[in-house]
């Protein structure tokens, strides 16, 4: 699996501003009908539109990954590149309703951003009557505090953040694959189990040279002894559906990890033909976004040696994908 095939290359957004729904609070929630796969798809295809990359906007752990100033929790897969498109310096974000509970109130005319969650319902068979659980996707509005008036006491990042050097985040990697040096282009090799490099002197600069390592140890992270994904471990050819998906989750794997290693400049494809090749994928499958954010957030753990607890709902989708 090649860093850039076919028309799934590697990554950067245009510094375009987003522009999401301008809503708040319960009106928020039902603007839009269909499954929070559509909306999340929505969204995303709104800033393709737009010139933006969601997964191609650089941040440093510096300044922290966004997550939720109540209860302090991170966001996790396609809520990271949704909230980080937004530009906002601070990470911190919260709902309408906790934006109240704090005494604050958002400012008229502040546009809110769409974040999902799992949820595991039961339902009942009307024959046998025997419950199943299912896992089911739902979304709600989050702003940054940023857009917020009377918050008492605004909060400050993480000064002391620690951003992890790229070669330990590769010599650290549990299970890591042979990474054989020398060759013309990077790749993964599934029958192998190895990734092959350009010498570092072939890249731009050492940050291109990882963040393309990255993209192939996510790959990597497909192969049956690691976490099975079907396109790696089933080694379905270039040009299927599977694949793709699998580009996917190898580009936002690497942005996760480039993140975390203060990896802030890249060399990406922002061309016409990228977008284009995107927004006719995103249109056929309401669901690619979400699921191959969540395999690439699972890369990205294993890599990194991150436990996370998933919950069961989130777990029984993500094990499908």
């Amino acid at each position: 699996m090649k860093t850039q095939p076919k028309n799934i290359s590697n990554e950067q957004g245009s510094g375009l501003e987003s522009h999401p729904e301008q809503l708040s609070g319960h009106n928020a929630q039902q603007a839009h009908k269909g499954t929070a796969y559509d909306r999340i798809t929505e969204r995303v295809i709104e800033l393709l539109s737009q010139g933006t990359i969601p997964w191609h906007k650089p941040w440093s752990v510096k300044r922290g990954f966004p997550r939720n100033l109540v209860s302090k929790k991170a966001y996790r897969g396609i809520n990271v590149f949704l909230l980080h498109a937004m530009q906002y310096e601070s990470p911190f974000w919260l709902t309408f309703h906790q934006a109240q509970q704090l005494g604050a109130s958002v400012r008229k005319g502040e546009k809110a951003c769409p974040v999902v969650f799992w949820k595991r319902l039961e339902i009942e068979d009307k024959e046998s009557h025997e419950i199943e659980k299912i896992p089911m996707l739902r979304f709600y509005h989050v702003f940054n505090v940023a857009q917020l008036d009377g918050l008492k006491e605004m909060p400050t990042t993480d000064a002391e953040a620690v951003i992890a050097k790229p070669v330990e985040i590769v010599e650290n990697m549990p299970l890591r694959p042979g990474i054989k040096h020398g060759m013309a282009a990077a790749f993964y090799s599934p029958g192998e189990d190895i990734v092959g490099m350009p010498n570092l002197e072939q890249f731009e600069s050492e940050a291109a040279y990882y963040a393309a390592l990255f993209h192939e140890l996510t790959h990597s992270t497909g192969h049956e002894n690691r976490l099975n994904r079907p396109a790696v471990s089933s080694q379905k050819g270039f040009g299927s559906e599977d694949y793709s998906r699998e580009e996917l989750v190898a580009e936002m794997g690497a942005a996760f990890l480039c993140g975390q290693a203060g990896i802030e400049e890249r060399t990406l494809n922002n061309s016409a033909a990228y977008i284009q090749n995107w927004l006719t994928v995103l249109k056929n499958d309401n669901k690619l976004i979400v699921q191959a954010a969540a395999q690439a957030q699972k890369a990205a753990d294993f890599i990194l040696g991150v436990k996370h607890e998933e919950s069961p709902a989130e777990r029984q989708e993500t094990d499908r994908v």
